[in-house]
């Protein structure tokens, strides 16, 4: 990685793809995101670029306010993002003049002269230019006349970002190091020069190098006493921290930092060295003496050395937290040649407390000779007859003991990790399903239609995806690779609570197959569940490998089951409005197919509907006895907000052309902020 300190001394760069921020702490939040702006530019062919500021814009703009205090230093931050493979770091000098560019000039004289982005990835809340009266929206608005394009983090992950360096600081500012430690990814850690003190240490027999922070505006944790490692010329060595006004001397001083590194005796004067904090070990107290000192600095170095050895123990050994009892429970029917080629790979990539079932709806080829004879080793599960996905699922589930199911369709291919990435969401009792990142098998580099990167709905019930709208699927960037809360989890691989899903009654046996997950999340979601999607584990599925996309089957049972999951999930006052509209819209879905000449996908729609009504009773008895269920199973209020768009995709994507997510879930009414803060 490069880092630049000098605006005009910036080089070209290829296919720019940026990110602006403080990235203070560079935590776990920030890493995500970092490796997320890699990814983009890999994928481009391009070069990733943070830019951040130093000074700190609030020390500029509020010189009077002494309470800033940072995580990491610019040196620090360098190091981190390097990490994370960015290729370069600019660090902008910022000034009062800099913060008067209105918010038209610092993109035109600042981002475009100085980086020519093909892509900004920027948060949902970042504002820029006099006032602060830039923002995302105004962003996207001139993004056309300068051509780059904006990618938006999304609140959700803005907000974890926010949240985390809030919980990091306040963690050090008690002395919850270790807890600090688990929110960055790293110790937490500090540089200073050692500088001459009064050497009483010495004469305690625990000579101390006194440290003089290289810079003033970081964060100091708590006064106390802490186990640390410190690192001096090329190694790093053992030992205790002091912070606190030595209240035993008394001398006025104020609060110093004092090191004892354990079985060391080489001068350190002059000398930077860095800290990293292992654990707290007792606050800063007032002693009778020097006596009474030395007594409890012996004590303090015999709890260090315990402290150290145990982490040095715990960071040989495997501490990762152990998988739920997982069971991968693949649905087959006559589908031998996927079992064949994409079976192994399942095998492969378990992790422990995973296991491998199979599920044959009736096959009529040699599917379960072939796993008898190939996979003895893996329970296979013998259906009466062709249940369908839904019906097939129900029934086989029945007979499969597991905290979590995942239920994977026959052809998708797993990739290294993908179930590691997943399973630890589970250990939030609020997530009721997750999805991977589901891409293209015969298209690698494009996202595929089932799933995507989660499943979203809009106001009149019709599903869409990150990264595809109908049947337009876009080229995956990386532009959709963080954590988010959805709508729904596709069923080509779902990540499932076992418990949940019983207590829900499972999927609608009557749907056989197509919105089946759709309607069991929307449930899920009612009682309070989270869905989520997991972008870091990746799968890639065939698609229509198990039912065709483009067929008039398929398009039935589209019709017929958002029909009937609408018509179950939704509260009873929109029900008024939204049968009318959602007739009128399957009315010119069909117009669109007599345009194409799909006459019997129309006859599907006619028969949908049909069947739809011939059994009303029918789904009004489901509705009340699933809202029965919902409320039973509820584990706090209804989460259908998270993943649905007060908005319709028909329109966005007939009507105005729209084709990506981000053009669907943006303001299409845009107000420009200098008509607010003036130019």
């Amino acid at each position: 990685m490069i880092t630049h300190f000098q605006l005009d001394d910036l080089p070209p760069f290829r296919h720019a793809v940026l990110t602006i921020g403080s990235f203070d702490g560079v935590h776990r939040g920030h890493q995500q995101l970092l490796r997320r702006i890699r990814r983009m530019a890999e994928a481009r062919g391009g070069e990733s670029i943070v830019i951040t500021f130093d000074p700190h814009p609030r020390s500029v703009l509020r010189p009077d306010d002494d309470s800033l205090r940072l995580l990491t230093t610019t040196e620090e931050k360098a190091v981190y993002c390097a990490e994370q493979g960015i290729d370069h770091l600019v660090v902008v000098p910022f000034t009062a003049a800099f913060s008067q560019q209105s918010p038209g000039e610092y993109i035109e004289h600042f981002l475009v002269r100085y980086f020519s982005p093909e892509r900004i990835v920027i948060g949902y809340d970042h504002h820029f230019g006099r006032d602060r009266a830039g923002n995302v929206e105004f962003l996207r608005y001139h993004a056309a006349e300068f051509g780059y394009e904006v990618v938006e983090i999304a609140a959700q992950e803005v907000n974890d970002i926010t949240v985390s360096s809030t919980k990091i600081r306040q963690a050090l500012r008690e002395g919850r190091v270790v807890g600090a430690r688990e929110l960055m990814g790293r110790p937490y850690g500090l540089s200073g020069r050692v500088i001459m003190g009064k050497q009483i240490g010495r004469t305690l027999g625990y000579p101390t190098a006194n440290l003089e922070l290289l810079d003033r505006l970081k964060l100091v944790p708590a006064n106390g006493i802490y186990a640390v490692r410190a690192w001096i010329g090329e190694a790093w060595h053992q030992g205790m921290l002091y912070i606190g006004d030595r209240p035993v001397l008394g001398d006025g001083r104020g609060t110093i930092i004092e090191l004892h590194v354990l079985d060391f005796s080489a001068d350190l004067y002059g000398q930077t060295v860095r800290v990293e904090f292992v654990d707290y070990l007792r606050g800063d107290v007032t002693l009778d003496g020097l006596a009474a000192l030395r007594e409890q600095l012996q004590e303090d170095e015999q709890a260090a050395r315990a402290v150290l050895a145990r982490q040095a123990a715990a960071s040989s050994a495997d501490t990762t937290p152990s998988n739920p009892d997982t069971a991968v429970v693949i649905l087959n029917y006559n589908g031998r040649g996927y079992l064949e080629r994409y079976l192994p790979t399942v095998v492969a990539e378990l992790e422990a407390n995973c296991r491998v079932v199979v599920a044959d709806n009736a096959s009529m080829d040699d599917s379960v000779t072939y796993l008898r004879r190939e996979h003895p080793g893996i329970d296979v599960i013998e259906l009466a007859e062709n249940y369908g996905f839904a019906g097939g699922y129900n029934e086989a589930l029945q007979r499969v003991s597991a905290e979590v199911y995942v239920l994977l369709n026959s052809d998708v291919r797993v990739t290294p990790g993908w179930l590691g990435r997943v399973l630890p969401h589970f250990r939030d009792g609020m997530v009721g399903a997750v999805q991977p990142k589901v891409l293209a098998e015969h298209q690698p580099s494009c996202f595929e239609y089932a799933g995507a990167s989660g499943g979203y709905l809009d106001f009149l019930g019709y599903p869409f995806c990150r990264g595809r709208v109908f049947g337009h699927t876009e080229r995956d960037e990386g532009q959709y690779d963080g954590v988010a809360e959805i709508f729904w989890a596709t069923g080509a691989a779902l990540f499932i609570r076992s418990s949940v899903f019983h207590a829900l009654g499972g999927f609608e046996p009557e749907y056989f197959a197509h919105a089946e997950e759709i309607d069991l999340c929307w449930r899920m979601k009612r009682a309070g569940y989270k869905v989520l999607v997991e972008p870091a584990a990746t799968v890639f599925h065939v698609g229509g490998g198990t039912l065709a996309y483009d067929t008039p089957r398929k398009a039935y049972l589209n019709f017929r089951n958002t029909l009937v999951t609408s018509f179950k999930n939704e509260h009873s006052t929109r029900l008024l409005w939204w049968v009318p509209v959602r007739l009128l819209l399957d009315g010119a879905a069909g117009l669109l197919f007599l345009s194409q000449g799909k006459f019997s996908h129309i006859t599907s729609i006619l028969r949908a509907h049909l069947h739809f009504y011939s059994r009303l009773p029918l789904w009004v008895y489901r509705r009340a006895r699933r809202t029965a269920e919902i409320n039973a199973a509820r584990v706090g209020p209804p989460r259908t907000d998270a993943g649905r768009v007060a908005d319709s995709i028909a329109l966005h994507y007939y009507l105005l052309g729209h084709k990506r997510y981000s053009e669907v879930v943006v303001e299409q009414v845009r107000v420009e902020p200098e008509a607010v803060g003036g130019n």
